[in-house]
């Protein structure tokens, strides 16, 4: 109980200075971001999801905007319109340069640096249900195992069924996984690993091996 809190304590402490310390020395890449999208699309820099956090709290999920803006939006599927991402958004995707605006909710206490997937609000009968509703029991992460898998592999497939089918059970799974390994050292394994997956692609076969691994121990458990 006295390590769970201390690790609770140390973990929160983290993303506050590290959250703080990325907003303020990233900031010419923000700029950076808010240009390109400007010029690529002219419309709203931030995309605001709307996600389901810890003890099942909805939150607003911050995102630099990286697809055309279009009348009609509808986030029920898995998988984003790949048609309406403008080159630039890809960059973004690419890079996840989109992602840095979650910083925001790191230092507000909506996420943490690493942890489960943040579920989406209109997918939490499929991201929540049964034995992978003990993933909101934690904070979400900016990154984590199953972001990593979704990252590395996940994000090739851009076919709704073929995703549900080949990618978003081991997802699930992923998250369960770090509820059980999640500790200091598994969590800056895992910023460790998204440096990597970002700026050395041939380190990613080996990285996704791993996770591949423990999701398959997470099954296992449960057969």
């Amino acid at each position: 109980m006295k390590a769970d809190l201390a690790y609770r304590f140390l973990k929160r402490l983290f993303d506050l200075a590290a959250s703080g310390a990325a907003l303020v020395l990233l900031l010419p890449l923000w700029l950076v971001a808010i240009l390109g999208i400007e010029l690529s699309d002219p419309g709203p820099v931030f995309y605001m999801a709307d996600r389901v956090g810890k003890d099942d709290r909805h939150f607003k999920m911050f995102k630099f905007r990286s697809m055309r803006v279009a009348k009609d939006e509808d986030e029920r599927s898995l998988r984003p319109n790949y048609s309406r991402i403008f080159p630039f958004g890809g960059f973004m995707r690419d890079t996840k340069i989109d992602e840095l605006p979650q910083l925001l909710n790191i230092f507000l206490g909506d996420m943490s640096i690493i942890g489960p997937r943040p579920a989406s609000a209109d997918q939490v009968s499929i991201t929540r249900a049964g034995k992978y509703a003990a993933a909101s029991s934690v904070q979400p992460g900016l990154s984590g195992p199953s972001a990593l898998y979704d990252y590395i592999y996940g994000d090739d497939i851009t076919d709704e069924e073929t995703y549900e089918k080949l990618v978003l059970p081991t997802r699930l799974n992923l998250d369960l996984y770090y509820l059980k390994a999640r500790s200091i050292g598994y969590d800056l394994k895992m910023i460790w690993w998204t440096l990597l997956s970002i700026l050395a692609h041939g380190k990613r076969e080996a990285i996704l091996q791993e996770l591949i691994a423990s999701a398959a121990s997470v099954e296992e458990e449960g057969t």
